[in-house]
């Protein structure tokens, strides 16, 4: 009886040992197939943690040993699903994503189509294999993003998985190079003051983006560096939270391997912005232009009314072509709504135009009613920038 027992207590414990290692053997299984990029789960009680609830995406244009370090190091602190967009870097570049391609998803364009573009082909593979995540987090490939850092972003978007996540570097620490100093710092002002975002950098490669919004940037346009503006102007129009975790800042040989150039793409990046300065240009124009046609033709037979006459026929007809253009341009809007404030902003400034110059032409004995107005509708010019950005073409609220 007692050999018996000896033999059931062995058996038991046989199958308890083959248990386990049936366990481990799905695991390591699990962890070769995603690394190739497989969507597999195994069965069985795994639980998850932040790094197996999204994928890194790291866009790569003529990269160094720095790339497979950055792989590696991801690797080996269990971030098992990577995917990899070769920008058509050329051939001499090939070693490079020959040294993972065994290892994770690796993509190529043929020819380089820019980093917007690249991070969309990313997109494109997330959505086809990995819907079941939280999301994306963007890597640059340069070694600038500690690893420490992107587990930040991770853990801060699995926690709040409908915001965009961005990894915001100090521009104010002395080994910032000038030109990104100086780049960062002008688009960070200018962005503040035309779309009321408080971003502290607007340029930031490492993001966390959740996988609710990815179809969305599937859409957004820019094909370069442009696109990460745009998706901060998206996330503001679709009132998505942005939420920023500070970070290392690194510049690694005065970040001199960057393919962003501050002149060439800030002038991408601003396009929208130039647009819409554009469209309020022509329609001030055209304002002054009726204005001044409509004041010397009446000044001479209602001159105590002439500038308020003149200021309300100009402000029509240019509010209608300014109207137009920002619409069908600009803003691309589909909402025939937003005429109606647009014309209540319309009549605001319309008033305050005309008993400003009116008051201040008065206060000059009735001289330099032109460069008065242009001095006063300059300051309205600036503000109704960001009354049409914030209130007459937003988007509304997704419910």
């Amino acid at each position: 009886m007692q050999k018996n027992r000896e033999n059931e207590a062995k058996l038991q414990n046989t199958k308890t040992v083959d248990t386990l290692r049936k366990q481990d053997i799905l695991k390591k299984n699990a962890l070769k197939n995603n690394r190739q990029g497989l969507n597999y789960e195994p069965k069985g009680d795994v639980s998850l943690d932040y790094r197996e609830k999204v994928v890194i995406l790291i866009p790569s244009l003529n990269p160094d040993e720095r790339l497979t370090k950055l792989i590696d190091e991801l690797l080996n602190n269990d971030f098992k699903d990577i995917i990899v967009v070769n920008d058509g870097s050329p051939e001499e570049y090939n070693k490079y994503f020959k040294n993972i391609e065994n290892k994770i998803i690796v993509l190529k364009h043929m020819v380089n189509l820019g980093k917007g573009r690249a991070l969309k082909t990313g997109f494109n593979e997330f959505l086809i294999r990995f819907q079941d995540k939280c999301g994306i987090i963007t890597v640059d490939s340069d070694g600038q993003h500690k690893i420490e850092d992107i587990t930040k972003v991770a853990k801060t978007l699995v926690k709040n998985k409908e915001s965009l996540i961005l990894g915001s570097r100090n521009f104010n620490l002395a080994n910032v190079p000038f030109k990104s100093k100086y780049g960062n710092k002008i688009t960070r002002s200018i962005f503040k003051f035309l779309t009321g975002l408080n971003v502290s950098d607007t340029q930031t490669g490492l993001r966390g983006i959740p996988t609710q919004y990815i179809t969305t940037l599937m859409n957004v346009p820019g094909e370069r560096f442009e696109f990460e503006m745009n998706m901060l102007m998206e996330s503001r129009e679709n009132n998505i939270d942005i939420i920023e975790e500070m970070i290392e800042t690194v510049y690694i040989q005065e970040n001199k391997s960057s393919h962003f150039n501050p002149f060439k793409d800030s002038l991408k990046i601003y396009t929208i912005f130039l647009k819409y300065i554009f469209s309020s240009i022509i329609s001030f124009i055209v304002d002054i232009i009726i204005y001044k046609i409509i004041f010397n033709c009446i000044i001479n037979y209602i001159a105590n009314y002439a500038i308020i006459i003149a200021t309300i026929i100009a402000r029509i007809i240019s509010s209608l072509v300014n109207y137009s253009v920002n619409k069908n341009t600009v803003f691309k809007s589909s909402n025939n709504k937003s005429i109606i404030k647009y014309y209540i902003l319309c009549f605001i400034q319309m008033i305050i135009s005309a008993v400003s110059v009116t008051t201040i032409y008065n206060l000059l004995n009735k001289r330099y009613e032109v460069i008065i107005k242009l001095i006063v509708d300059s300051i309205i010019f600036l503000i109704n920038f960001k009354v049409q950005k914030e209130w007459v073409f937003r988007k509304e609220k997704k419910k």
